[in-house]
């Protein structure tokens, strides 16, 4: 049986909730292995909505062991409240089924100051951020200066450890002319809520590989999407940390070697939040009923998200970055009634063709989409779970996407509900 690893093949936003949820009912144990609590997604179960952003999708399941990997920045408030909303609903989390890595880097208040005061001085420059603190956060991991979760337990020796961060962001603030953090206050803050987060912190590295060796099934849980990869993203419009699939393993502490199958997801269409280049971005009429249809704002920060026609060269690159073994294709229904669709399948770039997203900055912006039409389809697509219940048209949209981005479609997703799901390949079976 194949470990499997789920990210967003885009800018994120693709549906991986409802995908990773639908997997998590095959696997025993959901890891989360970068981002924070930046990257909010949606579970449907039956009548009932979940919006999580910290937690492993698989914690709503009873059974599965979430974990919260390394490759995580956690806010610990955020973690408090999140498992309290959750509890209240009747879903039980403990230190049974929840596991945080020792070693993952805690995002503290002062990271979300940090972030809000550095977009608000930065103006049109801004990059676009959610203000939560995760930027800064991975930049004290990266400094050497970051608290992690096992610090937790030494409060009494942890003085020169906070002393050292907060040499760096007290220049920070005065920089930007606001008050100086105080170290007592810093303390209390830490002394308040590590009783809450303590019983969940583990060896994670160890008990995953024990488990592995148990022969048990693990889901990678990826947040964000490919394209706000700290390196391979739209840089610098992206995120702090690694999306593409190799950081599995580097976030969770376990080798290359475990992971069996990538499974990428990507919308029918594309969206991105916030700042940064966006080649097949409408502004248009077409633009607003996408947003209207596919419901196109964010889980946790309510931003609107921009959209586009489905960008078939950004898919492919990333696929190619990744090494995606499949794609699971969400919200097709959302095209319904549009009577021409169109793909971008190449880029004009100062009257060159080329085929596939520069690096530049500058170069990003000037890139005009080249794209093929396809004729729409006026039945619904919504509910189909199966080939034979899609039209003509739908199918034909499908298989041409599966060409033009290199990569087989495993799984196709036609609404929010979990069982609207056209299984090509199940993911775990290897």
């Amino acid at each position: 049986m194949a470990n499997v690893v789920v990210i967003g093949a885009q800018w994120g936003d693709e549906g991986k909730g409802k995908i990773v949820d639908w997997l998590s009912e095959r696997a025993d144990i959901v890891v989360r292995f970068q981002g924070g609590h930046n990257a909010g997604h949606t579970l449907v179960i039956g009548k009932e909505t979940y919006k999580l952003a910290l937690l492993p999708s698989g914690v709503v399941r009873p059974g599965k062991l979430s974990v919260i990997g390394n490759g995580v920045v956690l806010d610990p408030w955020h973690l408090v409240a999140e498992i309290d909303a959750l509890t209240k609903r009747g879903i039980a989390i403990d230190a049974t089924n929840l596991k945080i890595a020792e070693n993952a880097t805690l995002i503290l208040p002062l990271h979300r100051e940090l972030d809000q005061l550095r977009e608000a001085a930065a103006g049109e420059q801004r990059i676009g951020t959610t203000g939560r603190g995760i930027g800064p956060a991975y930049e004290d991991k990266a400094g050497r200066r970051a608290i992690r979760a096992q610090d937790l337990k030494n409060l009494g020796t942890l003085g020169p450890k906070v002393d050292r961060l907060l040499v760096h962001h007290n220049a920070l603030r005065r920089g930007l002319r606001v008050a100086e953090i105080g170290k007592d206050a810093l303390m209390r803050e830490l002394v308040e809520i590590a009783p809450k987060v303590l019983p969940y912190v583990d060896n994670v590295w160890s008990l995953l590989d024990t488990e592995r060796r148990a022969g048990r099934r693990i889901l990678f849980e990826g947040a964000q999407g490919a394209l706000l990869d700290v390196d391979h993203g739209t840089y610098p419009y992206v995120t702090s940390s690694n999306t593409v699939a190799a950081q599995a393993a580097t976030g969770s502490g376990m080798g290359p070697g475990t992971i069996g199958y990538v499974l990428g997801l990507a919308k029918a269409y594309t969206t991105r939040v916030g700042s940064g280049p966006f080649p097949t971005e409408l502004t248009d009429s077409i633009g607003e009923r996408l947003g209207e249809r596919g419901q196109e704002w964010g889980v946790n920060t309510g931003r609107k998200r921009r959209c586009g026609w489905f960008d078939a060269c950004l898919v492919r690159q990333v696929i190619k970055v990744s090494g995606i073994d499949g794609i699971a294709l969400t919200k097709l229904d959302v095209l319904d009634g549009f009577p021409e669709i169109k793909v971008s399948v190449g880029y004009e770039l100062d009257g060159q063709r080329i085929n596939s997203l520069p690096a530049g900055t500058n170069a990003q912006a000037r890139v005009k989409p080249i794209y093929e039409s396809f004729e729409g389809w006026s039945q619904s697509t919504r509910g189909a779970r199966t080939w034979g219940q899609l039209p003509a048209q739908a199918v034909k949209y499908v298989r041409h996407i599966e060409e033009l981005i290199e990569c087989p479609v495993t799984l196709l997703s036609t609404s929010p509900e979990r069982d609207d799901t056209i299984l090509v390949k199940d993911p775990f079976e290897d």
